[in-house]
C-alpha cells in the first residue's frame, strides 16, 4: 500500500515527525497565507506542501523538502519522470498523480494563453508555453506549434522523442500533419536537457530540412526555439533560419 493511500488505521504520524495537532495547524496556516496572498505569498516548497495535502494525518514538509533539493524547483518537482518521484521516500501514487495534475493544468493554461490569438504578437506567451512543455525534460523532445493563416494555433503536437541528445524528426511527417491540420505555417520547439540551449549542427540541419519541405507545399516555418532549464534560444534570431 502506498503511505498517502494508507487507510484509518495507519499510524497518525512517523516517528520523529510533529504531532498531528502541530501538522493540522501548520495545514491550516499554509492554507490562510495562500488564501491572503493568492499563491504569490508561497515558496515553491510551500506549493508541494499544499498539493501534497492529498497525503492524509502526516506531516509533507520533510517530503516537499527532498522534491526541492532533487529536482530543484516546484516546476522540476512536477515536470519529474513518474519513475524518479517514486524514489522520494513517502511519496506513493496519489500524491504523484496530484503532482502530475498540477502540470497537466500548468500546461492546459500555457496553451490556452496562445489560442485563437496571432501568437506573432504574444510572443511572450509562445515562450512561457514552450518553457512550460519543454524546459524540465530529461529527453529531447520535439514539438510542432501549427498555425492558421492569422498566425493562431491551431494545435501543438510533439512529433519526435528520444534520447538525452537527440530526438529523430521526420520533416515529411511534419508536412503530411500540417496538411492534415490546414496549417499554414508552423514554429518548431525542442528541448536540450543538458541546459545548453545553443543550437547544434544537427539542430540547425534539420530546422532547414524541414523549412526547405514544408516552402514546397506553400507553408512558412516562423522560428525554430530550442528550451533548457535556464533559458531558451531562437534560431531566426540567431539568424541560422
Amino acid at each position: 500500500m502506498d503511505i498517502d493511500d494508507a487507510g484509518p488505521d495507519a499510524p497518525q504520524a512517523a516517528p520523529g515527525q510533529s504531532g498531528m495537532g502541530d501538522v493540522a495547524g501548520h495545514r491550516a496556516r499554509l492554507r490562510e497565507r495562500f488564501r491572503r496572498g493568492d499563491g504569490a505569498a508561497l515558496g515553491d516548497q510551500d506549493l508541494l506542501e499544499a498539493l501534497l495535502f492529498v497525503i492524509p494525518r502526516r506531516d509533507v514538509r520533510p517530503i516537499a523538502r527532498a522534491l526541492v533539493a532533487r529536482f530543484g524547483s516546484f516546476a522540476g518537482a512536477i515536470s519529474a519522470p513518474r519513475a524518479a518521484l517514486r524514489g522520494i521516500p513517502g511519496l506513493g501514487e496519489t500524491a504523484i498523480d496530484a503532482l502530475k495534475l498540477s502540470r497537466e493544468a500548468a500546461l492546459r493554461l500555457a496553451r490556452e494563453e496562445v489560442m485563437d490569438r496571432p501568437v506573432l504578437s504574444s510572443w511572450d506567451k509562445v515562450l512561457a508555453y514552450a518553457r512550460a512543455e519543454l524546459a524540465h525534460g530529461d529527453t529531447e523532445r520535439f514539438f510542432v506549434m501549427f498555425l492558421d493563416r492569422r498566425n493562431a494555433l491551431i494545435a501543438a503536437e510533439e512529433r519526435g522523442r528520444g534520447t538525452v541528445d537527440h530526438a529523430p524528426v521526420y520533416p515529411r511527417e511534419v508536412v503530411r500533419r500540417a496538411l492534415e491540420l490546414g496549417a499554414c505555417a508552423l514554429i518548431l520547439l525542442h528541448n536540450h536537457p543538458s541546459g545548453d540551449t545553443t543550437p547544434s549542427r544537427a539542430d540547425i540541419d534539420m530546422t532547414r530540412d524541414v523549412a526547405r519541405a514544408c516552402a514546397a507545399v506553400g507553408i512558412g516555418v516562423h522560428d525554430h526555439i530550442v528550451v533548457g532549464r535556464g533559458g531558451h534560444a531562437s534560431l531566426r534570431a540567431l539568424g541560422l533560419m
